[in-house]
């Protein structure tokens, strides 16, 4: 998609016109209590619109109506050529309103609007296209067993699904919950962060025009306490998919318990390394990589690089490469299509990060901050031990540390709570191939920065989550069950006879 100029994206952001209410049963509706919040645009501190703020009476009312539509078959017994038909009905739908759909997410999160056209949006559609022509795909079996016998092992939608959003990538990681979610059968209730709850509303809205049928689609506003509890606690509610911090992640864990013991999927917090090796080649581009994978959505990313793992022979070369790089990455309006870097998603959020960058003991560059924008900042510690490199900052911070070997550096990289993501940049193969292998993460890139794709699963070990995958085949997993029907074949004149 070509970019528009600053000033036509501020003539579109000036015509905006937001979804304010909870979406429930395929209307807008304000909360039962009457309660609202107020969405702020977290580069200028304008507010942009007064969104209901529900609560455990709107989400009890959600359930009723999410359990009519899955028990009366009108999606969860739809043919999945029908359901896929419906799903790509809506992405033709977002694809014509993409640009209202990235300046909304631009405005309301603080992402570049770079980022919202050229990744956020587009991976979003395809995402939900992806799964959606999986919808009439993926067969079930047949089990190997004796001639007076048929086994069969089948999918079933699971139910009822809460599925509980985080603030940083609000449409893409609501694709990637609802694709496979609504490609499986599932009736849905989505809590859309506070911070960015619009495109949920907007997309709920397009879902409804594309014909998915009343009460399959929730969307439901609110806080944490008031919405994501009471989703969590539900005892009509089969089962969680939770995407955020690691902290909020076990709750949900306790919910659950406390509960109808609901099957619970956590995709949580990382503190993602990049080994770099003395062996590495073109390190021009490994500092690309570097910035692009530290940098990128503010640091505002999950499987950000977050420590930088270097040999010592190569570390200043490479320190140098970066900081080189790093100066391309200017901050600014994030409407401006030239900006790479916006502003943080709340005050909140800015005070955090600036908090942690007051332990920095040695900037190396960057560390200025203010009105909400932090630049991109390359921070030295001594040690795998020091604050910046064991927590998740969550902002554009770099923590540098140096090493004198390969086996220091897988060591120090597995040193960590988390393991969502690695990287390693070698020339060796078998290093390379050794290192992917010992490192204690659901995704590891060799000689880049990376997700995979939507074709690839992704997830954590450890604290960075469990439970299932998103993206990939194994996405449907956690929003199926399995049944196997056995069938006797056996003739009751033989059976009398034995």
């Amino acid at each position: 998609m070509d970019l528009l100029t600053q000033d036509e994206y501020r003539a579109i952001a000036a015509n905006l016109d937001f979804a304010t209410g909870a979406f429930i049963d395929s209307g807008s509706r304000p909360a039962i209590s009457g309660e609202t919040f107020t969405s702020v645009n977290p580069a200028t501190g304008a507010p942009l619109a007064e969104i209901a703020a529900c609560g455990a009476a709107d989400v009890e009312f959600a359930v009723t109506k999410a359990r009519e539509a899955f028990d009366d078959g009108r999606w969860s017994r739809l043919h999945p050529g029908a359901r896929k038909d419906v799903l790509i009905r809506l992405c033709k739908l977002m694809t014509r309103n993409a640009r209202e759909l990235a300046v909304m997410e631009s405005l309301d999160s603080g992402k570049t609007i770079f980022d919202c056209e050229s990744v956020d949006i587009p991976e979003a559609i395809n995402c939900i296209k992806w799964h959606a022509e999986l919808s009439d795909k993926i067969y079930d079996q047949v089990a190997p067993v004796s001639d007076d016998h048929i086994a069969m092992v089948v999918r079933e939608p699971i139910g009822v699904v809460g599925l509980v959003l985080p603030w940083n990538f609000p449409l893409l990681m609501l694709a990637w919950k609802i694709g496979p979610a609504l490609a499986a059968g599932c009736s849905v209730l989505v809590k859309p962060a506070m911070e960015t709850s619009l495109t949920a509303l907007r997309l709920a809205e397009l879902a409804s025009e594309a014909g998915l049928p009343r009460g399959v689609l929730n969307v439901l506003p609110g806080g944490g306490a008031e919405v994501g509890e009471p989703i969590g606690r539900h005892m009509d509610i089969d089962m969680v998919s939770f995407t955020g911090s690691t902290t909020t992640g076990k709750r949900f864990l306790g919910y659950s318990g406390e509960s109808n013991a609901k099957e619970v999927v956590l995709e949580m917090g990382g503190k993602n390394p990049a080994i770099v090796m003395d062996d590495a080649e073109n390190l021009d581009r490994v500092a690309q990589h570097i910035v692009n994978g530290a940098f990128w959505n503010m640091g505002e990313n999950c499987s950000a690089i977050s420590r930088l793992i270097v040999h010592r022979d190569i570390k200043a070369d490479l320190l140098t490469r970066i900081e080189c790089h790093a100066r391309h990455w200017n901050v600014g309006d994030p409407l401006d299509p030239e900006t790479r870097v916006g502003a943080l998603v709340s005050k909140a959020h800015y005070d955090k990060v600036c908090g942690c960058l007051d332990k920095a003991e040695t900037i190396l560059f960057g560390g200025t901050a203010e009105g909400g924008f932090v630049s991109p900042t390359v921070v030295e510690v001594t040690d795998n031990d020091h604050q910046l490199a064991r927590e998740e900052i969550f902002g554009p911070v770099l923590a540098v540390i140096e090493v004198a070997s390969f086996d220091e550096a897988i060591a120090v990289a597995n040193d960590t709570d988390y393991g969502l993501c690695a990287s390693l940049f070698t020339a060796n193969a078998k290093r390379a191939i050794r290192g992917a292998r010992a490192l204690r993460a659901g995704t590891v890139t060799v000689n880049s920065f990376g997700e995979g794709d939507i074709s690839t699963p992704f997830g954590g070990y450890k604290q960075s989550g469990f439970g299932g995958r998103d993206n990939g085949v194994q996405a449907h997993d956690q929003y199926t069950q399995l049944k196997t029907i056995w069938i006797d074949l056996a003739d009751d004149a033989d059976e009398a006879v034995s």
